[in-house]
């Protein structure tokens, strides 16, 4: 069996293993859907977020993209965003990175790699932000980790500063916007402690609305 038709044989499979498991489960999920929770993650074939979180098809919206980057001027990722939140309705907006990323790893050295480049610069960014921070981490790999973790928290804030979330924020006090990092090496993903629901974490020149905090216990109940 060739290299290509192996995925259409695993398809079959997997098909099979489900309906073996639940008779009605692709005519349920053909009815439509209703995701709790927006993934924003890496394209890297490593991590797959359903997978990952050992949820099933339907669970989680996913946009992915190099290094998990929300950009204001990308119409995709807006798109998704506007999608998930104001037509899905989704409680949680989720941006998670992980160690080991080749788009953060590019992003730490002045090499060229040709049209990805364009797309480095906004991650590199994010070095030249926290540079003070990084530049003081003198292991090289200890560096790499607290970058692609510090590009997940600066990405989870522009987030926040669209008008898309922050719309939502007052019209129904929803999503919660989340940073998370996954460790490939062990298969574990680590909350870095970065969840918002109001404006009051931004500089008063990115509130486009005023939002008070929400606890996150109502949200999580409703």
């Amino acid at each position: 069996m060739d290299l290509y038709n192996s995925l259409l044989e695993g398809n079959k499979v997997w098909v099979r293993e489900k309906l073996e498991q639940d008779p009605q489960f692709f005519e349920r999920l053909s009815k439509g859907q209703s995701p709790q929770f927006l993934w924003i993650g890496c394209s890297d074939s490593r991590v797959p977020a359903n997978e990952i979180t050992n949820t099933q098809p339907g669970d989680i919206f996913v946009h992915r993209n190099i290094a998990n980057m929300v950009v204001h001027s990308d119409m995709n990722m807006l798109s998704v965003l506007d999608y998930a939140v104001n037509i899905l309705k989704v409680r949680h907006v989720i941006v998670c990175g992980h160690y080991g990323c080749g788009g953060v790893k590019a992003a730490m050295t002045n090499d060229q790699y040709g049209l990805v480049d364009n797309w480095l610069r906004f991650i590199k960014d994010v070095y030249r932000t926290h540079r003070q921070e990084l530049d003081s981490i003198r292991d090289e790999e200890q560096r790499f980790n607290r970058f692609a973790e510090l590009n997940v928290i600066e990405q989870v804030f522009d987030l926040v500063k669209t008008t898309i979330i922050q719309n939502a924020w007052k019209d129904r006090r929803a999503p919660m916007v989340h940073g998370w990092i996954y460790d490939i090496r062990t298969g574990l993903i680590k909350d870095l402690g970065v969840t918002f629901d109001s404006t009051s974490i931004l500089p008063p020149i990115y509130r486009v609305i005023e939002t008070e905090t929400v606890e996150t216990n109502e949200l999580t109940e409703k």
